[in-house]
């Protein structure tokens, strides 16, 4: 009983969700960096509510859940915790999270998160950098930008989480051709 036990243990750490985790993350980050930037006419930031909560929030967050249970530490951290910042974000973009102080402050503590995993992530290789360290900034620009009522600095801050939300998408795919293909048919590191 017990051989059987440890073989499904070692069938469930085999079991990878990190691109499930970038995927999710990437096209979130696509969706808000884009509508963020104004650059889609009659479309706010707003309009990436719903995407937000279901795909950022939820999918991340289980992402993350299984990634603790594979042993993954950091992933685990990155995706469940922005699973959580999504969830949160997505409840409150209607409601205008009750004037610019507090949606800055929510968005320059969040922005201590991505700074953190961009730390903790540094010696993963590019990507890793690439992500969190785009995020990092994203989310600093968009607090500064909201607090200050700088407009064109909260739209720089869209382009640069849409470029975040690339090259997390690209991981995401890069993992998953790679894995299907049996070979490196797309560089990760």
């Amino acid at each position: 009983m017990s051989s059987d036990a440890s073989g499904a243990n070692a069938r469930s750490a085999s079991l990878d969700a990190g691109p499930l985790g970038y995927l999710a993350l990437g096209l979130t980050l696509l969706a808000f960096g884009l509508l963020q930037t104004g650059v889609l006419h009659h479309t706010g930031v707003a309009d990436a509510a719903g995407l937000a909560h279901v795909v950022g929030g939820i999918a991340l967050f289980v992402a993350g859940l299984w990634q603790f249970r594979s042993g993954d530490t950091f992933s685990g951290t990155a995706f469940a915790g922005l699973g959580a910042f999504w969830a949160a974000w997505s409840m409150g973009a209607g409601s205008g999270m009750h004037g610019k102080n507090a949606a800055g402050l929510f968005l320059m503590l969040w922005a201590l998160l991505a700074i953190t995993l961009a730390a903790a992530g540094w010696q993963s290789g590019m990507f890793s950098r690439g992500v969190y360290g785009l995020l990092a900034v994203a989310l600093l620009l968009d607090a500064i930008g909201t607090l200050g009522s700088a407009g064109w600095l909260v739209k720089l801050a869209g382009w640069v989480a849409a470029a975040a939300g690339l090259i997390s998408w690209y991981w995401a795919t890069a993992a998953l051709a790679n894995s299907g293909w049996g070979r490196a048919v797309l560089p990760v590191k």
